[in-house]
């Protein structure tokens, strides 16, 4: 008697697009969304770009981990602004990489917190920040397993 087949797990996201251009149609489960190319970079700037979508994820993350954490602590957060930059560095500017050569990813991200917080609450909001769950996803050794379906 064989093992049973396991149904495959529909995917969380797709993404449709032609070879004519960058541009792409997203769906994810109810949601839609475009992602483009600046004019610069060959595309039409038509929505943004796939860095700008990598950011967007990390920057709720971040500000939703931290939101929560001080609704859980009662602290008296009123808002949180996550504004995110991305850029190429040469490895041998970074001081905390492990990597020395070559170039390597940087992002940027700044957290500003309003609202009647000690200084020892901001430092542990910005502590908190690190967390999230795709910061740690980013941090981590990632295995992507790519396939003609």
């Amino acid at each position: 008697m064989s093992a049973p087949q396991m149904e495959p797990k529909p995917a969380d996201v797709v993404v449709r697009g032609n070879a004519a251009g960058f541009l792409q149609e997203v769906s994810s489960g109810d949601h839609r969304l475009r992602v483009d190319e600046p004019v610069n970079f060959g595309g039409g700037n038509a929505a943004p770009g796939p860095y700008d979508y990598l950011l967007v994820g990390l920057g709720a993350c971040t500000s939703m981990t931290v939101g929560l954490y001080a609704r859980n602590k009662k602290w008296p957060l009123k808002d949180i602004v996550v504004s995110l930059r991305h850029s190429r560095i040469h490895a041998k500017d970074c001081e905390d990489c492990e990597t020395k050569e070559g170039m390597l990813d940087r992002i940027d991200a700044e957290i500003e917190l309003t609202g009647d917080l000690t200084n020892e609450q901001r430092q542990k909001l910005l502590e908190i920040a690190g967390k999230c769950p795709v910061h740690r996803t980013l941090k981590s050794e990632i295995d992507i397993r790519v396939r003609e379906a």
